[in-house]
């Protein structure tokens, strides 16, 4: 519960479905939170290669229960807006009524991969084009094919909407323009079977038909970063979250091997860097299997090296058959010190990304603005500190999916100009900052060289 300053004030709600949970945030006109909510799902790996959610408790419950939490504190009759934001990307069947008829695949499966592929980055394997196929065969008889954000905006108001930008992890079958007939009917289906496409940001219905405006929704890192404040020339944007995300904005759209670059919503500025699978998937993973670790003192010089990916990597390698090694053990290391191993290979990665934009597109990183999840986890923020020797600057509000989500509701709700989306910069809040210590930064030098072989 989040006190409330002006309880006759209007909020938006910004919903956030993400891997294993699906967070809620009200904010006010000037980004106060004044209430958020968090409801809790499984995700599944039935095998190596696959990651899928139930779509009915992630999907299509779970928005619903974030929502009823917040009206729980919030009168319905303040709230002006909602928007959804989720994870890329998804995909599942429906019925004409929007119950799933399949799992909801999620990103990285292995059911995204054509027959002989093994690697390759999601727009060069079509991946949302062969999690469509695969749906088909196991349900040929679905009225719809829709990624979270278009199920749970059926669940809230009774349409199939997506919204544009989401839709563009679908390329090739979205065309930037709408569905490409040719290639929806090459793959066996029909482009009604796809959600009906919407601006992000602009209304596609209200909530159970008469209530507050819902925006059309968007992709979850998009709309971090819309209010995390990573505007400037040498600003980097990590999201720890379940996955690893990692943008460093650039004055020019300087192009590195293996990653991607794309317009900053910031007039002139691009983004550098990708997803990867050492975030809090990893993270939480190598935590499990230490359980609680008792023992002395970590010392800088006494850690082992992870190469984290048990279910593969995204960018750079774009590779899901790599599995994850934990090399350099030895009988003097105890769990907190494998555990310690695995947050600094996240510092690892970030660092990694952030070597190529040197490198490739002259980008000088000078702070890390850090948002998710994982910024409560003061360990994970340090290795990260003291793996890239940057200050972490965490934002103040976590869940910044949610906030970012929350702020488009607002444009959707008409409380901001519809060409106001980038002025959700004007949300962004720091927190605590965390500074590298320079005794770790300069042990893990020899770590960070360890890790790069690993990863190669």
């Amino acid at each position: 519960m989040t006190t409330d300053p002006g309880a006759a004030a209007p909020v938006t709600v910004g919903i956030d479905i993400g891997t294993s949970s699906v967070k809620a945030i009200a904010a006010t006109d000037d980004g106060t939170v004044v209430a958020r909510a968090r409801v809790a799902h499984p995700f599944r790996v039935p095998s190596p290669g696959r990651f899928e959610h139930d779509v009915d408790v992630a999907w299509r419950q779970g928005p619903r229960a974030a929502l009823a939490a917040i009206e729980a504190e919030v009168p319905r009759d303040r709230i002006q807006g909602v928007s959804v934001a989720a994870m890329v990307p998804s995909l599942a069947a429906v019925d004409a009524a929007g119950q799933p008829l399949t799992v909801g695949l999620l990103y990285g499966d292995e059911r995204g991969r054509a027959p002989g592929q093994s690697t390759g980055s999601p727009a060069e394997t079509g991946e949302l084009r062969n999690f469509a196929r695969w749906l088909l065969e196991e349900a040929p008889g679905a009225t719809g094919l829709w990624p979270a954000q278009a199920v749970a905006n059926h669940a809230l108001c009774g349409t199939a909407a997506l919204d544009t930008s989401t839709a563009a992890t679908a390329a090739p079958l979205f065309d930037f323009t709408g569905w490409d007939a040719a290639l929806v009917e090459e793959i066996g289906a029909r482009v009604e079977q796809f959600p009906r496409l919407v601006p992000t940001g602009w209304e596609c219905g209200r909530v159970d038909g008469d209530g507050p405006a819902l925006a059309s929704g968007c992709i979850d890192a998009f709309a971090e970063q819309l209010v995390a404040g990573a505007d400037h020339d040498g600003d980097v944007l990590v999201i720890l979250g379940t996955t690893l995300i990692v943008w460093a904005v650039s004055p020019t759209p300087a192009e590195a091997p293996g990653y991607w670059t794309i317009p900053h919503t910031a007039a002139g500025k691009f983004l550098v860097g990708g997803p990867s699978n050492a975030g809090g998937l990893f993270c939480d993973w190598a935590r499990r299997m230490i359980g609680d670790p008792v023992g002395g003192e970590v010392r800088p010089d006494r850690v082992p090296v992870w190469a984290p990916y048990p279910r593969g990597e995204r960018a750079p390698l774009h590779d899901p058959d790599r599995r994850a090694v934990l090399a350099d053990l030895d009988l003097t290391h105890d769990g907190a010190a494998v555990r310690r191993a695995a947050y600094e290979a996240s510092g690892f990665v970030t660092r990694r990304i952030l070597d190529a934009a040197r490198t490739h597109g002259g980008v000088r990183p000078r702070r890390i603005v850090a948002t998710g999840g994982g910024i409560r986890v003061p360990e994970w923020c340090q290795a990260l500190a003291d793996a890239t020797g940057l200050p972490v600057e965490c934002v103040a509000v976590p869940e910044g999916g949610a906030l970012g989500s929350a702020w488009l509701a607002r444009i959707a709700a008409g409380l901001e100009a519809p060409t106001a989306m980038t002025e959700g910069r004007r949300w962004a809040r720091a927190g605590t900052t965390v500074e590298p210590d320079a005794v770790w930064v300069d042990a893990m030098a020899e770590r960070y060289e360890r890790f790069v072989e690993l990863s190669t």
